[in-house]
């Protein structure tokens, strides 16, 4: 009982494959036959997305970007350091006023972190296609 079930349920099938392969083997002849055969591309374009694809070329595109952290780099720079060498008697009792002297000393660079405001920037997009619904 149960092989008679099996073999009822696989003939089913294959006559149903037959008749949706006719079907539609009749329907691309009818298609064949109406127009001119298209491109192999624009064939699987039509075919899938339904004709309904176009392509966007890439662009410029303004962004707002949220306020947020970001590092900066301070270059390194030579600064002036004033030091004062107060006054003294020198070994042979003379009074000796004091003066500045320049001295200049190099500051390296560093990172350091910077608040950046919330502002425009313009980012680049891609082409690609755009097939709505």
């Amino acid at each position: 009982m149960t092989a008679s079930t099996r073999v009822r349920r696989l003939l089913a099938g294959a006559a149903a494959t037959g008749l949706l392969a006719g079907g539609a083997a009749l329907g691309t002849a009818g298609t064949a036959q109406a127009a001119p055969a298209p491109a192999p591309a624009a064939v699987s374009a039509a075919t899938h997305h339904h004709g309904h694809c176009t392509w966007q070329e890439g662009h410029w595109q303004k962004q707002w970007v949220k306020g947020h952290w970001a590092k900066q780099w301070h270059k390194g720079h030579y600064a002036d350091h004033k030091v004062w060498h107060p006054g003294h008697y020198d070994r042979h009792g003379h009074w000796k006023p004091g003066h500045w002297t320049h001295h200049t000393q190099w500051v390296k660079g560093h990172w350091t972190k910077v608040y950046v405001p919330g502002h425009w920037d313009t980012h680049w997009v891609k082409g690609h296609w755009n097939c709505p619904g």
